[in-house]
């Protein structure tokens, strides 16, 4: 399976697989959500030491510590091909998606495009978090991970990742308290946050629809700008796609709604230091982000 689309997807990489800079330790911020991705849940090598949640030894052992952020899903060398996303790292599955589908649409949903299947690759639970094509170090490519791998076959070669300390299981973001959410659901384990809401899994019908084109009529806001393969709403003129600007990505389709047209993964700075939650380009205080495009 390949996906195509142009260049211009997710968002800006900025460092590849350099370590990013933290307050703290290597893999020991406490997620401060503010300054850099490596601040935030995204960041997959860090594990808060202070407060509450997992220890070290926990999260070492459901999956591989990298040691860099960048690298769960981006590689400056041998990218995944099965995917037209910025240098991308991570398994990519051939998966069937259950759509959003209500009267209230003036057309299908189609299946989701490569700015949904990205965040997908974590979210919709059925890849390890730490499932990549190109792990760090001399020698540690394998083609093998690139395209929907079986379970076993995933684990073992993640296994062959050598560290000191070997995670001996690689966890994902299930929707059914397993994995991941064996701590991270209300009562799990541990005390850890309540991921339980980002396990979207692959019926997407309680989601907001991705894979809808860019409506027309007064009922819509019309974006103001075009680049390459995006329409967005150029909220400062720079005629430039910016990280904190609502977007449609037209993936061979027309211009559609995807995951990344309200999300950015590397975080949106607010009104505060903080970045927006749940990685939000646009606040949803008074429904600013909803009200970009439906006028109401």
């Amino acid at each position: 399976m390949t996906i195509r689309i142009a260049t211009v997807a997710i968002a800006t990489l900025g460092v590849l697989v350099a370590d990013v800079a933290w307050p703290g330790t290597r893999s020991d911020s406490e997620f401060l959500n503010q300054g850099t991705i490596g601040n935030t849940r995204h960041n997959l090598s860090q594990r808060q030491t202070a407060g509450g949640g997992p220890t070290g030894s926990q999260m070492d052992a459901v999956r591989n510590n990298y040691q860099q952020v960048c690298v769960y899903c981006h590689t400056p060398h041998a990218a995944n091909q099965n995917i037209s996303a910025p240098l991308w790292n991570r398994t990519v599955r051939s998966t069937t998606y259950t759509l959003y589908n209500q009267q209230s649409l003036s057309q299908e949903a189609t299946q989701p495009g490569p700015n949904s299947l990205t965040c997908l690759s974590c979210h919709d639970g059925q890849t390890a978090v730490d499932s990549i094509v190109n792990m760090p170090g001399s020698g540690k490519y394998n083609a093998a991970l690139a395209l929907n791998p079986d379970t076993s076959t995933t684990k073992a070669l993640l296994d062959a990742w050598s560290t000191t300390d070997d995670a001996f299981d690689h966890f994902g973001l299930k929707d059914n308290n397993t994995e991941c959410l064996s701590c991270h659901s209300p009562g799990g384990q541990g005390g850890a946050q309540d991921f339980s809401a980002f396990a979207i899994g692959t019926d997407l019908r309680n989601d907001h629809p991705v894979g809808v084109k860019l409506p027309s009529g007064s009922d819509w806001n019309v974006p103001s700008g075009t680049y390459k393969n995006v329409r967005f709403f150029d909220t400062d003129g720079d005629s430039r796609p910016d990280k904190e600007e609502l977007r449609f990505y037209d993936s061979g389709q027309g211009y559609e709604v995807e995951c990344a047209s309200c999300h950015d993964p590397h975080g949106v700075p607010g009104a505060t230091a903080s970045f927006l939650p749940t990685f939000l380009r646009v606040t949803a205080d008074g429904s600013q982000i909803c009200l970009t495009c439906h006028v109401k």
